[in-house]
C-alpha cells in the first residue's frame, strides 16, 4: 500500500507552502493544485539556506519548441520541463546546484525556489575563459543566443532582468573579466538600453554593445533572423564611454576650421582678442562696483539684437524690468530717457520701441520673487527651450548668494557658477554674467588692474568661464574725461589664449553710450603679470 513518506511540502507550481505531499512510491501530489510528479526526488528542506521555502526541482529534457529552441540546447544548459514548468537551474561558484528559477508553462509566472540570491550568472557553471561570452537579459535569452550562434561560443545571463544587471555583474567581474570580449545583449527597451550602457561603463574595456532591432534576442530565433542577429553580433564594436573620442574619427571635425563666432562683439579691439562671440560660452564680465558692468552688457545685448536673429533673455537683478527696457531704448535714441532732465518727443520713443522691444525677441526676469539659483535656472532654462532665447544675459551673480543661507560665500559662488557653466553645456547657449571683485588695498572704483585671482569665489568663476573681461575706470578722476573712460581687458581667454587691454570705451553722458577709442601704442605695450 502506498504512505506518505513526507506532507506538508511546498509546492513549486503553486506556490503553496505545505500542499505537497510525498508518497513511498517516488510520486508526489499537491492538494492545493492537483499537479503530479513521477519519480520526485525528496530534497531536504532544512538543508536549504536561511531565506528558502522551495524544494529544487527537476524535470524531463524537452525541446522549447514554442521559441524554436531545441532539445540539445536545453540539455546543455540542464533546462527541464515539468508538469506544469520550465526548470531553470543556477550553481554557486563550487558548481552545485542550489536555485531554480521557473517559468509557468501557460501564464510565464516566474518563481525561484532554492537560494537564488547566492547563486551565480544563469549558466555561468558550463563556460571558463575564452575570446568571446555574450551577456543576457534573461534565460531564454541565453538559450536562444547561444543556439543562433552555433553552440559555440558562451552566453550567460543576468538574473532577474536589468533591474539587477550592475549587482549581478558586479558580484561576477572577475569571472567576466576572464574572457577578451564581452558581448552586451539586453532587451530593446529604456531599462534594457539603460542597463547596457551601465554594464559596459564596468565591464571596459572589453565591452561591447548589440544594438537589437527586434524587442530582445529570442525573437530573432522565434522569427527565423538567426543571420541577423548574427550579423549584429559579429557587427558590434568595442564600447566607448560618452566623452571619449578615438582621434582617427575627427577628421570632418578639424577639416571645418576653427569655431565660427555666432556674432561679433560691438568693438573691434575686443574682437581682435577674442575674435567674436560664440554659443556654449559662458563670460564673465568683472568690475568693482558702479564701474558700467550692467551698461556694457546692454551694448552687447543691443548689438546682437541688431545683428542676430536670435532671441535675448535679460535677468537684471539689481534694477526694475522698467529701469532695464528704458535704457534698451534709450540706446536706440542715443538718448538715456531713464535720467531726468533729458528732452525726448513720444514719437521717438514709439520708432525705438519698435526698433527694439517690439520685435518681441527681447525677454526680461521680473525679480518679484527669490532670486535663488534654483529659480534662476529655471527660467533661463524656459528662456531657453520656450521662448527659443540664445543668448543670456545675467546680472550679477553675487545677487545669487543671499539665497544660498546654508553656504559661505565663497562655496555659494562656486556652486552657482558650477550650475551655471553645466546649464550653458546642456543648452548650448551663450551666457554672460556680472561679477564684483574682491576688495583690494588699490580699490578699483579708483582704477586699480582687475586680476583673475580677484573674482570672488574660491576660483570656480574663474576657471569656468571662457571668456573673463575686467572693466577698469577711475570714478574718482579729476578730469571728467578720464572719469568716464573705462579699459576693457581680457583677463582669460580660453578659445585664443589672447588676453591684455582690448580696447577703451567713452562713455558719452549726452547720448548714454559706450563708444570705442582705440588702444594707443603704450597701452598695448603694457607687460605687467596678471
Amino acid at each position: 500500500m502506498t504512505k506518505y513518506k513526507k506532507t506538508h511540502q511546498p509546492c513549486s507550481d503553486c506556490g503553496s507552502s505545505d500542499a505537497l505531499s510525498y508518497y513511498t512510491d517516488g510520486n508526489t501530489y499537491c492538494f492545493s493544485c492537483g499537479q503530479k510528479h513521477s519519480n520526485a526526488t525528496l530534497i531536504n528542506v532544512s538543508t536549504l539556506k536561511k531565506g528558502t521555502n522551495m524544494e529544487i526541482k527537476k524535470g524531463i529534457d524537452s525541446s522549447m519548441s514554442e521559441r524554436g529552441i531545441s532539445k540539445n540546447t536545453c540539455k546543455f544548459y540542464n533546462v527541464t520541463k515539468g508538469a506544469t514548468r520550465w526548470y531553470f537551474p543556477y550553481y554557486d561558484n563550487d558548481y552545485t546546484h542550489i536555485a531554480n528559477k521557473t517559468r509557468h508553462l501557460k501564464d510565464k509566472v516566474y518563481l525561484s525556489e532554492g537560494d537564488l540570491s547566492s547563486s551565480t550568472l544563469f549558466g555561468q557553471n558550463l563556460f571558463n575563459k575564452g575570446k568571446y561570452i555574450t551577456l543576457v537579459e534573461g534565460e531564454i535569452d541565453a538559450l536562444s543566443a547561444f543556439q543562433m550562434m552555433g553552440s559555440k561560443w558562451p552566453v550567460v545571463s543576468i538574473k532577474t532582468g536589468a533591474k539587477s544587471a550592475v549587482s549581478d555583474v558586479s558580484k561576477n567581474y572577475d569571472y567576466l573579466n576572464q574572457f577578451d570580449n564581452i558581448k552586451i545583449c539586453f532587451d530593446n527597451d529604456e531599462p534594457g538600453r539603460k542597463a547596457a550602457k551601465e554594464v559596459a561603463e564596468l565591464l571596459l574595456p572589453k565591452s561591447q554593445i548589440v544594438h537589437l532591432n527586434l524587442k530582445d534576442v529570442s525573437e530573432y530565433l522565434v522569427n527565423n533572423e538567426e543571420k541577423e542577429f548574427q550579423r549584429l553580433w559579429w557587427n558590434s564594436e568595442k564600447y566607448t564611454p560618452e566623452g571619449i573620442i578615438a582621434g582617427s574619427s575627427m577628421w570632418d571635425t578639424i577639416i571645418t576650421g576653427p569655431t565660427e563666432s555666432s556674432v561679433q562683439y560691438p568693438y573691434e579691439g575686443l574682437n581682435k582678442l577674442t575674435f567674436g562671440i560664440r554659443m556654449g560660452e559662458l563670460i564673465t564680465i568683472a568690475a568693482g562696483s558702479g564701474l558700467g558692468k550692467s551698461s556694457f552688457m546692454r551694448e552687447i545685448a543691443y548689438h546682437i539684437l541688431n545683428n542676430t536673429d536670435h532671441n535675448i533673455g535679460l535677468l537684471f537683478l539689481e534694477e526694475s524690468v522698467r529701469r532695464t527696457a528704458q535704457a534698451i531704448v534709450g540706446l536706440d535714441m542715443n538718448k538715456p530717457i531713464h535720467l531726468p532732465n533729458f528732452e525726448y518727443t513720444e514719437e521717438e520713443v514709439k520708432t525705438s520701441f519698435k526698433n527694439t522691444l517690439e520685435k518681441d525677441r527681447l525677454f526680461f526676469f521680473d525679480h518679484f520673487g527669490s532670486n535663488s539659483i534654483n529659480n534662476i535656472i529655471s527660467r533661463v532654462r524656459y528662456m531657453v527651450r520656450a521662448l527659443n532665447c540664445k543668448y543670456i544675459f545675467l546680472d550679477h551673480i553675487s545677487i545669487l548668494v543671499s539665497d544660498q543661507t546654508q553656504l559661505d560665500e565663497r562655496k555659494a559662488l562656486d556652486e552657482i557658477m558650477t550650475r551655471l557653466r553645466t546649464l550653458v553645456q546642456e543648452l548650448d547657449i551663450c551666457m554672460f554674467v556680472a561679477s564684483h571683485l574682491k576688495r583690494v588695498e588699490y580699490g578699483h572704483e579708483e582704477g586699480g588692474r582687475t586680476k583673475l585671482h580677484q573674482l570672488r569665489g574660491s576660483g570656480a568663476i574663474g576657471q569656468l568661464s571662457d571668456i573673463v573681461l575686467g572693466l577698469e575706470r577711475d570714478g574718482q578722476a579729476v578730469d571728467m574725461r578720464d572719469r568716464h573712460t573705462t579699459t576693457v581687458r581680457v583677463i582669460k581667454n580660453r578659445f585664443s589664449g589672447l588676453t591684455g587691454p582690448s580696447n577703451k570705451l567713452f562713455y558719452d553722458l549726452d547720448t548714454g553710450r559706450l563708444s570705442e577709442i582705440a588702444l594707443n601704442h603704450d597701452d598695448e605695450l603694457e607687460s605687467e603679470d596678471f
